[in-house]
Parts: C-alpha cells; sequence; structure tokens
C-alpha cells in the first residue's frame, strides 16, 4: 500500500473578493509532501505564497478542496479546531521573529508550553534544550533588544520547535537578515530536518535560501509549474 502524503491538497479554490469583483487565487491546485520532506516555494508576488501557507497553518480555509496534515483534514474543521490543532501540531518561524521585547529569550521560547499542562520544573528543561540546540545556550535572560537578527530568528526557531512538533512552517525566514544571519539559520533548518526528522515548509523569494531544500516548487497564477530537487 502507498503511504499517504503526510501533506496532501487535492483540488482546493481559493479567492478573495474585492467590492463586487471575484479574484481568484487558486483555481484547482494539488501538492502532496512526505513526512521528513524540506520543501521550498517560489513565486513571484501575488503568485499564492502566503496564501498557501496560511491555508497549511489553518488560518485561512480553502473555499473547496481537501488540505489534510498527518491525516487530519484541516478543510473539515471549524476556526477553533483548527487552532488548537495548529498549537498541538506546528510550529511556525516568521520573517520578523514576532518576539515579545519585554519578555526575555527564555520567557519568549516557553509561551507555547504555557497552553499545556507541563509543570514548571519540565517547560524550564524543555526551553534549555531548545535553546542549546539552536546555538543559544546560556543566552536565556538576554532580552531581544540586545540580540542581533540571527539570534533572534534562532529564537523563534526555539520556540517554534518547543513543542516539539512534526511541521515547521516557515515564512520567508532569512528575509530580514543580513547573508551570513541567513545561512546559519538555514544550516539550523537543515539540521532540523535531516536529524530530527521535522517536515519543513518554507516560503521564500531567495534562490539562496531554497538551495538548503530537499525540493523546491514554485508557484505561479495559482499552480505549481516547476520542481527542483537538491543535488
Amino acid at each position: 500500500m502507498t503511504e499517504r502524503p503526510y501533506i496532501a491538497l487535492k483540488g482546493v479554490r481559493k479567492g478573495y473578493r474585492l467590492g463586487e469583483q471575484a479574484i481568484p487565487i487558486f483555481a484547482d491546485l494539488n501538492l502532496d509532501i512526505p513526512r521528513g520532506d524540506f520543501v521550498a516555494i517560489m513565486g513571484p508576488s501575488g503568485s499564492g505564497k502566503s496564501t498557501l501557507l496560511n491555508m497549511l497553518a489553518g488560518v485561512e480555509s480553502a473555499d473547496a478542496g481537501e488540505v489534510s496534515i498527518g491525516g487530519a483534514r484541516l478543510d473539515l474543521m471549524g476556526e477553533a479546531a483548527r487552532s488548537a490543532w495548529r498549537a498541538g501540531n506546528m510550529g511556525i518561524v516568521f520573517q520578523f521573529y514576532n518576539l515579545l521585547p519585554m519578555l526575555n529569550a527564555a520567557e519568549n521560547v516557553e509561551l507555547p508550553l504555557l497552553l499545556r499542562p507541563i509543570p514548571a520544573r519540565e517547560r524550564r528543561a524543555r526551553v534549555e534544550r531548545v535553546l542549546d540546540l539552536v546555538g543559544l545556550a546560556g543566552r536565556g535572560k538576554q532580552y531581544p533588544g540586545l540580540m542581533s537578527g540571527g539570534q533572534q530568528q534562532r529564537v523563534g526557531i526555539a520556540r517554534a520547535i518547543a513543542t516539539d512538533p512534526d511541521l515547521l512552517l516557515c515564512d520567508e525566514p532569512t528575509g530580514d537578515l543580513d547573508r551570513a544571519s541567513a545561512d546559519d539559520v538555514l544550516d539550523m533548518l537543515r539540521l532540523l530536518n535531516r536529524e530530527l526528522g521535522k517536515t519543513i515548509v518554507m516560503v521564500t523569494h531567495d534562490p539562496r535560501a531554497a538551495s538548503h531544500a530537499q525540493r523546491t516548487l514554485h508557484l505561479d497564477k495559482g499552480h505549481f509549474i516547476e520542481e527542483r530537487r537538491a543535488a
């Protein structure tokens, strides 16, 4: 029996209304991603990259079609159910970090753990482990404003993996970084994929960032038009 893809989009339709005008984004989008893959999504502005990521995150719903992750049908869930599923099964890495400046690094990383019935001692131990994993051991008491962009993004990654999710969604994770910091972050994502088996979907405009992924899919006019596999 063929294993079902970890992420499966089938016949997905999505559009918006602007006044009286209907603006289609996807008319018949299909996508299969196996568990443990690292996929980069590229495409011009307006191609639907952010909409796709939002549907995978359960932030937006498809107008029609199937959106399935790990056997869970997000398209059949209500908003509250999608939010609960998202909190328990995925981490999200943002372009601009989305750290709370009044909290130190450890407190930022701890935030998703506060939504779970985990004893305080275990929460602190998890925070220390993931900060060590992203190369920030001993930096837990440092505040975001005193960190470089690359260090802040590492805190963002630590926060995203604190609950040990199967899936990481990355929205332009290197878009606000210099090249050296970007390469460090991309190496970290590749390590999480290869060593810990995380499935990663990364939206990026940067071909160099995409080269760190196992596959690159190009999205244009609501369809995938090209695929490049890493050598």
